[in-house]
């Protein structure tokens, strides 16, 4: 698709927790959903769209731009009366950033309050609004992660109200319409990958070289303590933990158990540049969550040619596509390991197959144009009766 400067749309991204991903920092909560937001932001504005991130205010500038991205600042995230403050400063201030943005697409990803908040104002105003489904639980209809009465209405409101809606997986797209009688499109996230002069294949591990990654945030929903039960059973293997704590007690209780595992090493959080060098290092990736949407982890161990062995299998893509084995529990996660590490053709099998289905479905060059004709089409819904109104 080409188009145009004057026709190309105005974007907004909302993603409050995205300064710190933004800029390269450590700041705010960097996940997974920070990550892809500020990637296509920037993706956008290198192509010519005038593309704005709507953030919580982090010590910012009222307005700064980044990379071509015009980043709007709300207010502190500890501003306000708790209790009151839901309302204001945090839902006046995002109004405000989004009418600052004045912008033709606003898009969300992420099942949360902020979905519906984002939707009633697109509605008021007449503008497009696109949401983006991060995770399985966004679309079961019990709502399981929404906690709240306020979450738990407005989340939904958003949901049904969206001129687009993105799904990463098929099951995701059942799950919309069986639960929500709503309609979406199939779209996986993208992952800036080695190229093809930059990718080195990765030979199969050797008796001294078995490690086993485990990447990601340690929370409860990705169940580390797995894993820690896992090396317990694997006292052969040698596993790297890689991703920071949150703030409850059971990651607290996760890492001082891994401290006093010889085979686990705890590495915390690291940079973005030194993530690289553990996949390429790992003989196979470990998944482990109770749940996830399509884990960033799972693109970027694929670009690198590493199998997964994993308890969550989006879409049963690892056993269908050969990417690794899916497992139920620990003693299947155990088995599936020393079975793919002992022999050199299956890993070597699982790596060829990882690479050729990143190159197949999750290169920048391949996602990208799929999000851009999402956000084009649903601008193009808008215009005719904006016109009218004028």
């Amino acid at each position: 698709m080409t188009l145009d400067i004057d026709q190309k749309p105005t974007l907004c991204f909302v993603a409050h927790y995205a300064y710190g991903a933004m800029t390269g920092g450590e700041s705010g909560h960097i996940g997974g959903v920070e990550r892809q937001t500020s990637f296509m932001a920037r993706w956008f504005a290198a192509r010519g769209y005038r593309a704005i991130l709507v953030t919580w205010d982090e010590g910012q500038p009222d307005q700064q731009v980044i990379d071509g991205v015009h980043v709007i600042k709300m207010c502190r995230l500890e501003a306000g009366v708790p209790g009151l403050r839901f309302f204001h400063p945090r839902w006046t201030s995002l109004n405000r950033a989004l009418q600052r943005a004045d912008a033709d697409v606003y898009y969300q990803n992420c099942g949360e309050h902020v979905t519906g908040q984002v939707a009633l104002w697109c509605r008021r105003q007449n503008r497009a609004f696109v949401y983006s489904v991060a995770s399985d639980t966004d679309v079961n209809v019990d709502l399981p992660e929404l906690k709240t009465l306020r979450e738990r209405m407005l989340y939904p409101y958003g949901l049904r109200r969206a001129d687009q809606v993105v799904a990463q997986t098929r099951k995701q797209q059942q799950m919309l319409w069986d639960g929500f009688g709503r309609q979406s499109v199939v779209i996986p996230m993208p992952c800036p990958g080695p190229d093809e002069s930059a990718y080195v294949p990765p030979e199969p591990p050797s008796a001294e070289s078995r490690s086993v990654l485990w990447v990601g945030r340690v929370c409860e929903p990705k169940r580390p303590d797995r894993l820690l039960a896992l090396a317990e059973q694997c006292p052969e293997l040698s596993f790297d933990l890689v991703g920071p704590p949150d703030t409850t007690s059971y990651a607290q209780e996760v890492y001082a158990q891994a401290q006093t595992i010889p085979n686990v090493t705890v590495h915390g959080g690291v940079s973005r540049e030194a993530v690289p060098g553990f996949y390429q290092r790992a003989a196979c990736m470990c998944c482990t969550s109770a749940f996830e949407g399509f884990p960033n982890t799972f693109l970027e161990a694929w670009s690198y040619g590493l199998p997964i062995v994993s308890t969550f299998d989006p879409d049963g893509l690892i056993e269908s596509q050969r990417l690794g084995a899916g497992c139920r529990d620990v003693p299947a996660l155990a088995e599936a390991l020393r079975k793919l590490l002992a022999s050199p053709a299956e890993w070597r099998t699982c790596s060829q197959n990882a690479r050729e289905h990143y190159l197949a479905n999750y290169t920048v060059e391949s996602v990208m144009p799929r999000f851009e004709r999402v956000f084009v089409e649903a601008a193009a819904s808008r215009r005719p009766q904006v016109a009218a109104a004028t």
